[in-house]
């Protein structure tokens, strides 16, 4: 019965990719592109962060959670779930993902996303302690994950894999958090 589940959830996956493929959206193209490669080594994740730190109080807080949130999430995400599964990248010649869309493809393994862990770690860590603040980082997240998968290089259930990871991350780093709080 695993075996029947996991061989359904896996072409669900890719057929859920294959539509992502094939829908035309040359206007969201360039900016998905964009998205995808500036969020590249947390880059998004930790400039928010950085910024947060810069102001006392709540906003340090939530900024120097969110940055060890991210940490963790990149860590775990990289080091553990990568290397456990070691999925191959989704093959996005095959899919006829537009050329408009890709950014270089990784040479790491596909699941989870680490991209995507990491956006989601900082929207759960920050969002917890600065409340206005998660549904933006929370949509930044959404569509830092969308746009792995538009760009060709994970497959949504990688994505989702990775926002569960993340969000993970961040609630272990509170709670750490608020057990070495004085």
């Amino acid at each position: 019965m695993n075996d029947t589940i996991l061989h359904d959830l896996s072409a669900l996956d890719g057929a859920l990719y294959a539509a992502v493929a094939a829908t035309d959206t040359p206007a969201l193209d360039a900016g998905l592109r964009r998205l995808s490669r500036a969020a590249n080594h947390s880059k998004i994740n930790l400039s928010i962060a950085a910024a947060l730190v810069l102001v006392p109080g709540r906003c340090r807080r939530a900024g120097l959670a969110g940055a060890a949130a991210v940490g963790v999430a990149s860590l775990t995400a990289n080091l553990l779930g990568k290397e456990l599964v070691r999925r191959p990248r989704p093959d996005r010649e095959a899919a006829q993902v537009a050329v408009d869309r890709h950014v270089p493809m990784p040479t790491s393994a596909s699941f989870p996303s680490g991209h995507t862990a990491s956006a989601f770690a900082l929207a759960t860590a920050v969002g917890a302690i600065l409340p206005a603040a998660a549904a933006p980082l929370g949509l930044l997240a959404c569509a830092v994950g969308y746009s792995r998968v538009h760009t060709g290089v994970h497959y949504p259930g990688d994505v989702v894999a990775g926002a569960l990871l993340g969000s993970t991350c961040a609630t272990a780093v509170l709670a750490a958090g608020r057990k070495l709080a004085p």
